[in-house]
């Protein structure tokens, strides 16, 4: 398996899909530690914008959930207000308080991660997202839960101790927080800062903050379900089928249903298992962010002052 990106963060592709690929979390220590195109100084940066908006922020506890008016602000433009701005007091303040930074969707408005998770989703055939969770020490920001996805995590600074517990049974199971007896815990270890740990999809998981202020950068690794894989299958049996749209009377309805079921039974004849994964697949890649085409403004008013 040919994953250069991927290796940076855990070491050979073959060995890592042979002993953890759905089948168990690790740790791993990359020499010189794991890189990331975004750092504390981006978060800086990205906050101090001023134009950080939900639901690409948000700040959370596992205990005694906060609402949008915690921690954002709204804007007058005129005479207009509008809601969701980050509010850089408001948010201190809770991070003081033991309350949890989560920056969502990096990828779409950090150019570097963008770019860097264009390159693992093309080597892995997933589409992959990037979250990024800033964490006092001693506190939780989200309670016992499943992802519906493998998660790589980066810590960047500080550090944090993980409690990943045992994945489904099967594939009937929901994500979201994990109320009742917990699943047996598999993997306990203190995450720090240039370290990166694997979370397979579905194994529940937590995590507190240990020393100094954790910072991690998450790389959500999403696989299809059923619903992708039935968008896919509509998609794939109604193609140029020619259907009169709105029949006008029974007779035209059922004609209709016959032509229908006729081009569906013709499309899907010829339709492997392999066709329809690889579509449901290419349709989540698809939705990821396209490749910046940046707007130079110099450049333009270059052209304008010398037209030649």
């Amino acid at each position: 398996m040919h994953a250069p990106t991927l290796a940076q963060w855990v070491g050979d592709p073959t060995d890592f899909t042979a002993a953890y690929w759905r089948r168990r979390p690790g740790v791993f220590r990359p020499e010189g530690g794991a890189r990331s195109p975004f750092t504390l100084a981006d978060v800086d940066a990205a906050l101090a914008t001023g134009f950080l908006h939900e639901p690409y922020v948000e700040m959370t506890r596992a205990q005694d959930p906060l609402g949008p008016d915690d921690y954002l602000t709204p804007r007058a433009v005129y005479d207009a207000s509008y809601g969701g701005f980050a509010d850089e007091g408001k948010i201190r303040a809770l991070l003081d308080d033991g309350a949890t930074l989560l920056m969502r969707r990096v990828d779409q408005w950090h150019g570097p991660t963008r770019d860097l998770l264009a390159r693992l989703s093309a080597e892995l055939q997933r589409a992959v997202e990037a979250f990024c969770f800033v964490t006092p020490p001693g506190t939780q920001g989200v309670p016992l839960h499943r992802d519906d996805a493998d998660v790589l995590v980066i810590q960047l600074n500080g550090s944090k101790s993980w409690g990943v517990h045992e994945g489904p049974a099967d594939g009937n199971w929901r994500h979201g927080r994990i109320d009742g007896e917990p699943p047996a815990e598999v993997l306990r270890a203190t995450l720090h800062a240039g370290e990166v740990l694997y979370i397979p999809r579905g194994f529940a998981h937590q995590a507190v903050g240990n020393e100094g202020l954790s910072v991690h950068l998450s790389l959500t690794i999403r696989e299809i379900h059923l619903g992708d894989l039935f968008r896919s299958l509509q998609k794939l049996s109604g193609r140029s089928m020619n259907v009169e749209t709105r029949p006008l009377d029974d007779d035209a309805v059922l004609a209709a249903a016959t032509a229908m079921l006729g081009h569906v039974r013709a499309a899907l004849a010829d339709l492997t298992p392999e066709d329809l994964v690889h579509h449901a697949r290419h349709r989540k890649l698809a939705a990821l962010p396209a490749p910046r085409s940046p707007i130079s403004l110099s450049t333009l008013a270059a052209g304008y002052a010398d037209p030649a």
